[in-house]
């Protein structure tokens, strides 16, 4: 029976179904795998389950060159914190966890788009400190929603869900930037650069995967071209987003307001972004139910027994 570390507390199916076939380890606490314990892990373990924040490094794979792990099975779609390259040159199979995801972190969006266009968190936070004096004609006017226009960038699997609920949900018109086109069910425009998308939209949301590639693509230049009331909502990964080019943005009052569940340097979030009112600031809660995080560890654990039967992995990234 191989060994398997699993690298934070799952829900209870989803480690019945690793106990069913591996003798399994799971590790109690929430934070992210040390130092030590990220190159323990490849040496003592046949098997990971590891997730956000478990940084597996080049250097990590230079210090354990030759690992007892053949396998991580990244519990979430995002694995940019795996050096996918230096894993395959140890001979790690590295897998995701892509469609379970996709229709909780499009409802994210969705909530964020809402909550920053009616400035919900604003208005709960006024009920909460006791000061709010009644209703008027005039009170916290926001932005409304329906028919409006979108710009998605990427428009992968989250990025489509996205684009589906903004136009037959509300009605909006949707524009995206992707390196290829894309054809739904309706009409969509897609743009050629960042810049152009955000200068057509009222509310510009990300819907990337992390890295290199994508590192603070979204930066001043979109900043700058977006409409002054419009809105940015972040859903993919911090790092996509230069995030001092949007604390400025949202200081200056040159866009609407902005929706993150997602921070560059998470969960260090900058007390200049906590004190502004313009932003409504989510704990990264893209996947935050319990079926959908126990869907994702199942499918986790689907890829960990392929690769026990020497079957096909479902998931290889």
């Amino acid at each position: 029976m191989k060994t398997l570390l699993i690298t934070r507390p799952m829900p209870e199916p989803v480690l019945d179904k690793a106990r069913a076939r591996f003798e399994v380890t799971v590790r109690q606490s929430n934070l992210p795998l040390q130092d030590g314990e990220l190159r323990d892990a490849l040496r003592d373990y046949d098997l990971v389950m590891p997730t956000l924040g478990d940084q597996f490094s080049q250097q990590v794979f230079v210090d354990v060159p030759e690992p007892r792990c053949r396998l991580l099975a990244n519990f979430g779609v995002g694995y940019n914190h795996i050096d996918v390259n230096a894993a395959q040159t140890a001979g790690v199979a590295v897998t995701n966890t892509p469609g379970a995801v996709t229709d909780a972190t499009a409802d994210i969006a969705m909530m964020l788009m809402l909550m920053s266009a009616r400035r919900a968190g604003e208005g709960e936070r006024l009920v909460r400190s006791g000061d709010w004096q009644g209703w008027h004609p005039t009170q916290m006017l926001g932005l409304h929603m329906s028919r409006k226009t979108v710009g998605i960038i990427g428009l992968g699997r989250i990025g489509q869900a996205i684009a589906h609920r903004c136009f037959f949900g509300f009605g909006m018109t949707v524009f995206y930037f992707n390196r290829s086109a894309k054809f739904m069910e309706f009409e969509a425009e897609r743009c050629e650069t960042l810049p152009e998308l955000a200068s057509k939209v009222d509310f510009l949301v990300t819907a990337l995967p992390g890295g290199g590639e994508t590192h603070h693509l979204v930066n001043s230049d979109a900043f700058d071209a977006m409409q002054p009331h419009a809105r940015f909502i972040n859903i993919s990964r911090g790092d996509v987003v230069d995030e001092q080019a949007l604390i400025a943005a949202l200081q200056a009052g040159s866009i609407g307001g902005a929706g993150l569940d997602v921070y560059e340097h998470e969960p260090n979030v900058p007390e200049t972004l906590r004190q502004l009112e313009n932003v409504v600031l989510l704990p990264h809660l893209g996947t935050a139910a319990l079926e959908v995080r126990t869907q994702m560890g199942l499918m986790a654990v689907a890829n960990l027994e392929a690769f026990d039967q020497g079957q096909q992995l479902p998931n290889q990234v």
